[in-house]
């Protein structure tokens, strides 16, 4: 895609413009980039030239990575957008609702983590039958009758 007319190029940044403005590297612009979660628009040289609003997305991204959001999920959520327009205010609090219940699933799960893992230092018993971090429930007693492990067959080698 060419440049375009001379009142419109005033609204497109090089990736070192849009680096410098955002404080991310242009480094990671390219990988967001490569990701679909934000898109250039080529010169006749095919140099990378990015509309002013990729600020207001970038903003967007960084905002949903800091309360733990995966890129894909972000990722999804920008393509509800109409014509990969930038996200409003109103489109965030739409999205943040949504999101809501996630990180509140997560936060339970990491408070029960917690708890686990402060009886395990207190109890210091490391016990495979009992220890509620490596065996909660005694599952692997009842997966593997006499014989315990370690490893979750998910996460072995």
């Amino acid at each position: 895609m060419s440049v375009p007319h001379a009142a419109e190029s005033s609204t497109l940044w090089t990736p070192g413009e849009l680096a410098r403005r955002s404080g991310l590297a242009v480094s990671a612009l390219h990988f967001y980039e490569r990701q679909g979660l934000i898109h250039s628009r080529r010169t006749a040289g095919n140099q990378r030239r990015y509309p002013r609003e990729t600020l207001r997305r970038l903003a967007f991204i960084r905002a949903a990575q800091r309360v733990g959001l995966p890129l894909a999920d972000i990722r999804a959520a920008l393509e509800t957008l109409p014509g990969e327009r930038t996200p409003t205010a109103a489109d965030w609090a739409g999205l943040s609702a949504h999101w809501q219940t996630e990180l509140e699933a997560r936060i339970a799960v990491l408070w029960r983590l917690r708890s686990e893992l402060s009886g395990c230092i207190g109890c210091g018993c490391l016990s495979l039958e009992r220890c509620a971090l490596v065996n909660p429930d005694d599952s692997s007693g009842r997966q593997h009758p006499g014989h315990t492990t370690l490893l979750d067959p998910l996460d072995a080698p």
